[in-house]
């Protein structure tokens, strides 16, 4: 069974890891069906998500960011709806730090914040005095520009060492080392070698003391990986899932739920040598 700490209780799972559904509050996601509000969410639920991740802003590249007053229009109501409806963690995907206070005021439970911590520098200390779990992820530049900034002497090296480094800024600002899970940024200033890197040799950023989470879910690299659109791409997504879970993976990043949930009870029953 995997748990982790949230600010004032622990979640868990009997699978090999958590499913944590995808929830786009815009109309710029680069895969139309994540792109909803409290319907989807709902939805994402029902099909055995453990985890909601919410977010408002789109980062695929050349998509721009947004205004916080439009960030926090469309994030902090339907945070609150479904913490009337549902007791779910609700993870919330921004880099600013009163959207993220905000949205935990209604009942947010986990920070996603792409730039690490480096866009706002009041978001670390914010979230070590709420107590709540963050995600960092290594990019390059923000979206307009990430798609140039794909060269690398050593993609894996260069990004564990960045996140590592995050990770121990998260700790040095007062943020619990136990709640903190690293995310390598499939696909955000990466090309395909890039991507096919950090994939493979993901065991071995499993390996250090902190959590992963992969978001492979029908990305550019699966496209290239099997030649189809994106709306074509489960079967490879959930096989990259497959792969990354059975090489240490705590966390997928995933829009297609209920696939993914069948995919993890399989490997369970099927890795269960007990039985």
């Amino acid at each position: 069974m995997l748990e982790f700490n949230l600010k004032s209780k622990t979640i868990s799972t009997q699978k090999n890891s958590f499913i944590v559904g995808i929830v786009n509050a815009n109309r710029n996601s680069f895969w139309e069906k994540s792109r909803g509000g409290f319907s989807l969410a709902e939805k994402l639920i029902e099909d055995g998500a453990d985890i909601l991740d919410i977010g408002a802003e789109s980062t695929r590249p050349g998509a721009s960011y947004i205004e916080e007053k439009d960030e926090l229009a469309a994030l902090v109501p339907l945070v609150r709806k479904i913490r009337k409806y549902y007791d779910i963690p609700i993870s919330i995907d921004t880099r600013k730090k009163n959207v993220i206070k905000a949205c935990v005021e209604e009942g947010a439970d986990i920070l996603n914040d792409i730039s690490a911590l480096e866009d706002d520098e009041n978001m670390a200390s914010y979230a070590a005095q709420a107590k709540i779990p963050v995600i960092l992820m290594h990019k390059r530049g923000n979206s307009v520009i990430m798609d140039k900034n794909t060269e690398y002497e050593n993609v894996f090296k260069e990004v564990h060492d960045y996140l590592i480094s995050r990770a121990e800024y998260a700790v040095s600002c007062g943020i619990d080392e136990k709640k903190i899970i690293l995310d390598p940024g499939i696909g955000f200033a990466k090309d395909f070698n890039g991507n096919r890197e950090l994939i493979k040799n993901i065991k071995n950023l499993c390996s250090e003391k902190f959590p992963v989470m992969m978001a492979l879910s029908r990305k550019r690299v699966i496209g290239e990986m099997t030649g189809r659109d994106v709306k074509d791409r489960l079967a490879g997504t959930l096989t990259a899932n497959i792969f990354s879970v059975l090489n240490g993976v705590k966390f997928l990043r995933v829009h297609d739920v209920k696939e993914t949930a069948d995919a993890l009870n399989v490997l369970k029953e099927l890795m269960d040598v007990g039985n």
